[in-house]
């Protein structure tokens, strides 16, 4: 008698890490070749739990020693209560449950919602990872979500075309403590603009398509990373963050040989206790060198490799690529190259960082940060502004977006020379500069006009820095003109309405005498004259 794995084979795709390039993941995708097996598991929770085992033990047929991801519907799991037989499964191939990623897919709908939390926190006893799929395209509510605080989302790639969005939902992940994926991608404008809107992870047939054999390579477009700027702390770890070679504590030299021959693009080996705990790291170049000795292989093949090892260098999962490069620069030089694991709140390793993707991305990041810097004032341009402006929104955070210029710049220039015309931009940038402390943000967009992102309660220290000094250019005293827009949680959508609400006041601003300063209000009309007089006014006096 035929049974419905007679028909059903597995196919493998790369879950794609955007900053190193490297595959993050494989991801396990049934494909019968005949009838709708998956419509039948949606319906029968029995059948799912076992898809899910079945795709699990094609992994392990396999041999591949990436990290996994297996499918599983939200009522499976509601359902069931947990999946007690891929633990088992897992326990049996020997690999870790941490190594697998179960991705909880829509329908939510009718799902019992405590059930289902209940089955995650279930998952996560035995120490699997948990992805919410489907997002954005799914029926995933915004709270639910939230209560499941998934290790990964994975968003749909048609939400690309809304990046505000996308942008929210990296707000939302970062949060969470989770990292970012969008799915479906096909093309490599798709791959840019999940690059920008802050994604870390991707998969879709750009990279790879799914393929009855794991993909050893993959295509990842150029391209620098996302453009939504990290802490000033630096961009976190998890980010960097490579798959494992993971061997028991207890493992020989001759196994640790054995992985290390046949996977040539792992660097090194991990060493863990029963709970994953990385105890020693096995670096492969001294590794095999000790090894490869006169009387290497017959010293130590069947020794404790734990011998041939150092004591791991760790991070935490919420580390920055600097605390990175902190625990790098401890210790002996012979070690910088070594793999640092990274950790989770349990000490359980997650994956490996590597040294060379940490200063190359960091480096990148300074050169595109260099290379919208203003050569007069080295200050960012007004992409950096506006960019800072629509995470705000997205954060449903208040803020107050300024406009500073010089008065009658060009009669500046022409009377005093516009090398004394430049010295005057240049002070100005400074004291915007050091003014401008915390979060606030300073732009040069060009000539003599300025923009200046702060807290609405940083507004009186910066108009008091620029409004109260007697500037001059060449001898000849200058005025400035400021206009700001206030702008609390949801007045406006995105950095081009910000944008329209303060041209009229930088237009009222101009229309003032001497130093002045105009303040409005998105969504209202009107403006406060906080400093300046009305020309008429004035000349009539």
């Amino acid at each position: 008698m035929r049974s419905w794995t007679d028909t059903l084979r597995f196919a493998f795709q790369p879950v794609v890490n955007l900053m190193t390039g490297g595959v993050a993941a494989l991801e396990i995708l049934a494909r019968p070749e005949t009838g709708d097996i998956l419509a039948e598991a949606r319906r029968d929770p029995e059948l799912d739990g076992r898809l899910v085992v079945a795709a699990f033990r094609a992994a392990v047929r396999k041999e591949t020693l990436l990290p996994l991801h297996v499918n599983v519907f939200a009522g499976t799991l509601a359902d069931l209560g947990g999946l007690q037989g891929l633990h088992g499964a897992v326990r049996e191939a020997g690999r870790m449950p941490w190594e697998v990623t179960v991705d909880v897919c829509p329908p939510y709908t009718h799902v019992p919602r405590r059930a289902l939390l209940e089955a995650v926190s279930a998952l996560r006893g035995q120490g699997f990872r948990v992805c919410a799929d489907g997002v954005g395209d799914g029926d995933a509510p915004l709270r639910l979500l939230t209560d499941l605080a998934p290790e990964l989302v994975k968003l749909d790639a048609s939400l690309l075309a809304r990046p505000a969005a996308v942008r929210a939902m990296r707000v939302l992940c970062d949060e969470l403590g989770a990292l970012l994926s969008v799915e479906g991608v096909e093309t490599e404008s798709q791959c840019a603009a999940a690059r920008a809107a802050g994604a870390q992870l991707a998969q879709g047939e750009l990279f790879a398509p799914p393929a009855r054999l794991p993909a050893a390579d993959v295509y990842v477009p150029p391209g620098s990373p996302g453009v939504v700027p990290a802490p000033r702390s630096g961009p976190s770890v998890r980010q960097f963050v490579r798959p494992a070679a993971l061997l028991p504590a207890t493992a020989s030299a001759g196994q640790v040989r054995a992985l290390l021959t046949g996977a040539p693009d792992v660097s090194g080996v991990l060493l863990v206790d029963r709970n994953g705990v990385p105890v020693r790291s096995v670096h492969r170049s001294r590794f095999l060198l000790s090894m490869s000795g006169r009387y290497g292989h017959a010293l130590y093949a069947d020794r404790p490799a734990a011998k041939l090892g150092d004591p791991p260098r760790t991070v935490g999962v919420d580390a920055t690529a600097w605390e990175v490069l902190d625990v790098v620069a401890v210790g002996g030089r012979g070690r910088t190259s070594d793999d640092v694991a990274v950790v989770d709140v349990s000490g359980r390793c997650v994956g490996v960082v590597r040294l060379a993707d940490l200063v190359r991305a960091l480096a990148e990041n300074r050169v595109e940060e260099a290379a919208g810097l203003n050569p007069l004032t080295r200050l960012p341009g007004s992409d950096a502004i506006t960019g800072e402006v629509d995470r705000r929104i997205a954060d449903g955070r208040a803020f107050a977006l300024s406009w500073l210029d010089v008065d009658h710049f060009k009669q500046v220039n022409d009377g005093a020379g516009f090398a004394a015309g430049d010295e005057l931009i240049r002070a100005v940038g400074r004291a915007l500069a050091q003014t401008a402390a915390g979060s606030a943000r300073v732009g040069h967009i060009g000539g003599d006009d300025f923009l200046v992102l702060t807290d609405p309660e940083g507004l009186d220290p910066l108009a008091a820095s620029v409004l109260d000094v007697p500037w001059s250019a060449g001898g000849r005293p200058v005025t400035l003109s400021l206009a700001t827009v206030l702008c609390p949680p949801g007045s406006v959508p995105d950095h081009r309405q910000a944008a329209a609400w303060l041209a009229p006041l930088k237009k009222a601003a101009k229309g003032l005498r001497g130093a002045s300063w105009v303040l409005g209000r998105a969504g209202t009309s009107g403006h406060e004259v906080r400093r300046g007089s009305d020309r008429a006014t004035a000349t009539a006096g």
